[in-house]
């Protein structure tokens, strides 16, 4: 069996989300090989104040909207936003 490696990601987060994470940009870690929706479990069990949002949450993975199943690149600038209203 072999050994877990682990990838550092930095989260930011945007919007009203700031408030709620109570938090500026953050490094996490994260098994290698993650999906977008393994981090977003992640980062909802470290920030529970964000479970709020989870139905409507968007993530985006080094600039690019990300969707549950892509993978999240170990180094990665991943941003948690709010979703996006029109005016």
């Amino acid at each position: 069996m072999g050994e877990l490696v682990m990838m550092t990601v930095r989260i930011l987060f945007f919007g009203p989300l700031r408030d709620h994470a109570g938090a500026g940009p953050e490094l996490m870690e994260l098994p290698e090989g993650s999906t977008v929706a393994e981090l977003r479990e992640a980062v909802l069990g470290r920030w529970p104040a964000l479970r709020v949002w989870e139905s409507s949450l968007l993530v985006a993975v080094n600039l690019r909207y990300a969707v549950a199943g892509d993978p999240v690149p170990p180094g990665a600038e991943v941003a948690i936003m709010p979703p996006v209203q029109g005016g």
